[in-house]
């Protein structure tokens, strides 16, 4: 019988993303490690070349005009977990992946809005002097959840 308290799931997506070729990246990222849908918020996905496996065409993509209007459609049960270079952030190393949750990077230049950080269950951030490119930072999220620790 499934538990649908054990059963796992992630998404992962960014909100006004800067460059489209980062999309790519991070999708393709994306459905190589185990996300089951991807999202933008603000700025669209359009078909870049670097998403050679076309991962948007291979699992479900979501696009939100609006913050507000993502919020309002996050899955029922998922945790949203931010990923913002703050000083209020858990570090990843030691942070318990949620079972359920949706990953949420922010532009590169900007980060996360205030509002999507207030809004995070969690946040999480890395050892980085400075901060990434967007899709290494969820690159880098992504295999840190693929790594067995303990779930929250």
């Amino acid at each position: 019988m499934n538990d649908n308290f054990e059963n796992e799931f992630f998404g992962i997506g960014i909100q006004n993303g800067k460059t489209p070729e980062n999309l790519g990246v991070l999708w393709r990222t994306a459905q190589n490690l185990g996300a089951c849908f991807i999202f933008t918020i603000g700025n669209r996905y359009a078909k870049q070349a670097c998403d050679t496996h076309n991962a948007v065409k291979a699992m479900p993509y979501f696009h939100y005009e609006t913050f507000e209007e993502f919020y309002k459609n996050l899955p029922k049960g998922a945790r949203l977990v931010g990923v913002e270079l703050t000083d209020e952030a858990e570090d990843l190393e030691t942070f318990h992946h949620p079972r359920r949750c949706v990953y949420l990077l922010g532009a590169e230049d900007h980060g996360l809005p205030k509002k999507a950080i207030e809004k995070s269950h969690f946040l999480v951030k890395f050892k980085s002097q400075l901060s990434l490119n967007v899709s290494v930072a969820g690159s880098i999220v992504m295999y840190d959840r693929g790594i067995e620790k303990p779930r929250s």
